[in-house]
């Protein structure tokens, strides 16, 4: 309990920030160095970065000299992943956990694992993958859930989004709301791409079930406002799409076992058409069988006593400590890609502070 992880932070995006505070608060954490992307984040304490005290540790995007630095692991935090970038962290001898997206691999990821494994034989490194949602709700807590079962008939999982209440603005645009519904229903949508990456929960879900997915279907619907419906970036207009439904279906033995669906709503059943109500922001599991059980993961509202009750929706706290309380594990382990079945019960480090 008293040994320290040196760590690199790979980008602070919103969830690197989360990390990077992290990382500067924690005795387990000893923070090596700090890639930024943008040009007025070079150069700065990283505590500037995230408006914490300084750190000691000046940021750069020199790629060369972060992989030249000598350290224990590399959280990385972009959006989107270079599989040849990580394979470079990991043939340099760090380990490297992530949330960008590689949590399982599952049949569309094989090119990408074969290259990654590679990587973690010839460093002599592990890599591993974590998050929210996938990464988290959709597999963890389902097969924690299932664990005082008797028998699963189905699995679903909700993941429920508030969008004007509890994601970044930016949200509203590429998640296509505002738009005609003949329009969004025949265009890609941002969530509808995003099957592969929630198909590796699936798997992951399937694999600690000892059963095998045999296809996987989707399904989207949506609700369209009923009138204005105002943000800080304008306004969604009546009769455009205002909430989406999307609902991706395993297919196990020819039924449906594992059900995935992500609720997007940016207005409440008064303002949107069909009326729906799905309540607040919140990942929820549903386990058809004996028992009947669910299990919901929600934030929750606090006061000071001085002040009405509020609640932010803490989904990047969520998407980067799901992945940063895994790394110690993940150190400690053999070399190879580490799903969550591999690492076994994450055990949580220097959280309890003094």
């Amino acid at each position: 309990m008293s040994k320290t992880y040196r760590v690199i932070q790979w980008m602070t995006g919103d969830v690197g920030q989360v990390a990077l505070r992290h990382f500067a608060d924690s005795p387990v954490f000893e923070l090596a160095a700090v890639l930024v992307h943008t040009p007025e984040k070079v150069g700065k304490d990283a505590g500037d970065i995230v408006g914490i005290a300084p750190t000691g540790v000046i940021t750069t995007d020199d790629i060369d000299s972060v992989l030249a630095t000598q350290a224990d692991c590399v959280f990385y935090t972009p959006i989107i992943m270079d599989v040849d970038t990580v394979c470079r962290l990991l043939r340099s001898g760090k380990n490297v956990v992530t949330t960008s997206g590689f949590f399982h691999p599952s049949r569309d990821f094989r090119e990408e694992a074969a290259k990654i494994e590679a990587a973690c034989r010839e460093g002599r490194t592990s890599f591993h993958g974590g998050g929210i949602h996938p990464g988290y709700a959709g597999d963890l807590l389902p097969l924690t859930l299932a664990r005082v079962i008797s028998r699963i008939d189905k699995i679903e999982v909700y993941e429920v989004v508030n969008v004007l209440a509890d994601a970044p603005l930016d949200h509203i645009d590429w998640l296509g709301f505002g738009k005609a519904k003949d329009e969004f229903l025949s265009s890609p949508t941002i969530l509808g791409l995003g099957l592969p990456f929630f198909a590796q929960s699936m798997y992951m879900l399937a694999d600690g079930l000892s059963v095998e997915i045999e296809d996987i279907n989707y399904e989207l619907t949506v609700a369209t406002a009923t009138e204005d419906i105002s943000h800080g970036f304008g306004v969604i207009p009546s009769g455009t799409v205002a909430a989406q439904h999307h609902t991706w279906t395993a297919l196990v033995e020819g039924r449906p076992l594992i059900v995935f669906h992500a609720i997007y709503l940016t207005g409440g059943p008064d303002a949107i058409e069909p009326a729906w109500d799905w309540g607040k922001t919140r990942y929820r599991i549903v386990i058809d069988g004996d028992p009947p059980s669910a299990l919901t993961l929600e934030g929750v509202e606090v006061t000071d006593g001085t002040t009405p009750s509020s609640m932010t929706h803490p989904g990047y706290n969520w998407t980067a400590m799901g992945a940063v309380n895994a790394i110690p594990d993940v150190c400690d382990a053999e070399p190879g890609w580490l799903t969550h079945l591999d690492l076994g019960l994450v055990r949580p480090r220097g959280l309890v502070r003094k």
